[in-house]
Formats: structure tokens, sequence, C-alpha cells
């Protein structure tokens, strides 16, 4: 059990077709069309509070253009077919005159961008020309999901893993593990893979036992 305790800790792997819209519905669908090649804008920016799912989103749909065999550049400071960048809010000086010229270059090439912040682009602490920058293509403030949302985003990872997931089962780990999503599916699939292993079926007591393991 505790070898199996320690897989909780990677999160689980980002997949856009997980990612439950909720009130984001505008913004998944934007990115959907990016993907797809239907897009008029090209350039997107997602702001919002730590743990509302911009990270996780970011990574999925980076996956998802990589699964299209677009060439795919993390960070923001270098220009390809697709640039994603996270946490722009933490760029020193540096990085700052990389990510702007990155980002005239993806304009230029019309590539795809997306970004993402804590904060909208006028408040963000880069230089003027950046905030500018950010704020010219559409901009999003990511919604996070409700306890309803959340159950259904975990009831419906269980049916990819091949199990129905009991509604005082997913009602716990919402309570009682880490809220954001990373962290709510990697607890589910961990728990998936304690039930194979020892056969037994995925209740409330089995819940218990992965989340509060004996000293």
């Amino acid at each position: 059990m505790r070898q199996l305790l320690l897989d909780i800790r990677p999160p689980a792997r980002p997949d856009l077709a997980r990612f439950v819209a909720g009130r984001n519905i505008e913004l998944v669908s934007q990115l959907n069309s990016m993907l797809d090649g239907t897009a008029t804008e090209r350039m997107v920016y997602v702001w919002g509070a730590p743990g509302s799912g911009k990270s996780y989103l970011l990574a999925a749909w980076a996956a998802a253009c990589e699964a299209r065999g677009l060439s795919v550049v993390q960070g923001g400071v270098a220009a390809a077919e697709v640039v994603v960048a996270d946490a722009v809010e933490s760029w020193d000086a540096a990085r700052q005159q990389a990510g702007f010229a990155a980002f005239n270059q993806v304009r230029e090439d019309a590539g795809l961008w997306l970004a993402a912040g804590s904060l909208p682009p006028a408040e963000l602490p880069l230089m003027p020309e950046l905030q500018s920058r950010f704020g010219w293509g559409l901009v999003f403030q990511i919604q996070p999901l409700n306890d309803a949302e959340k159950r259904t985003a975990l009831q419906q990872h269980a049916e990819t893993l091949g199990f129905q997931l009991d509604p005082q089962v997913a009602d716990y780990l919402l309570t009682r593990a880490a809220r954001d999503m990373q962290s709510q599916l990697a607890v589910l699939e961990a728990l998936d893979r304690i039930s194979l292993e020892t056969r037994r079926p995925i209740t409330l007591p089995l819940a218990r036992q992965l989340l509060n393991p004996p000293v």
C-alpha cells in the first residue's frame, strides 16, 4: 500500500477531453476552433486565481496541439507554430524581452498563442508593451468549477477508467483531497490502481484508506 500511495503525487496527465467547461464554454470553444483551424483570433490570454484550472487547460491544449502534429513550444520565449506560456506574471526583465519578441513573431507568422496569468493584462507586473500585447487578442477570465461540476468531472474520468464512481466517494474526495482538479484526478487514478491491485471495489472505505493510511 505504501508504494501505491506514492503514485498519487504525480499529477494526472492533462487531457482536453476531460476538461469540464462549466462556465468556461466560450473559452473552450475558442481553443477548439484554434485547434481545428477555424478561429479568426489566434492569440488568447487567460487569467484567474490559483487552482482555477488554467494551468491544466494550457497543458491539455498543448498536448492536443502536439497530437495534431503541430510544433509546440512551452514558456513563451521562443516562436513556433504553437506557443503556450503559463504564469507570465513571474517573468523577469530578460524573459519579458524574449516573450515580447516571440509574441510578435508568432503573430506575424499567423501561429497560435495561448498564455495565462493570475491577473488581467493591464494589471500584470510587466513592461507596458507586453501588457498591451497580451490584451491584443481575446482575454478570458477562467471561472473555477463549482462542486457539482467537479463531481461531474470526476465521474466522467472514472468512466474513462472503466468504473462508475459512487457519489459518496466523489463527495469524500472533494472534501478530503486537494480541491484543484489536477489533484482530484490524480487521487482518483490512484484509487483505481489500488482497487485493481487489491481486487477491492472502489468504495468509501477504500477511499478513506487511501487518504488516511495507517501510520
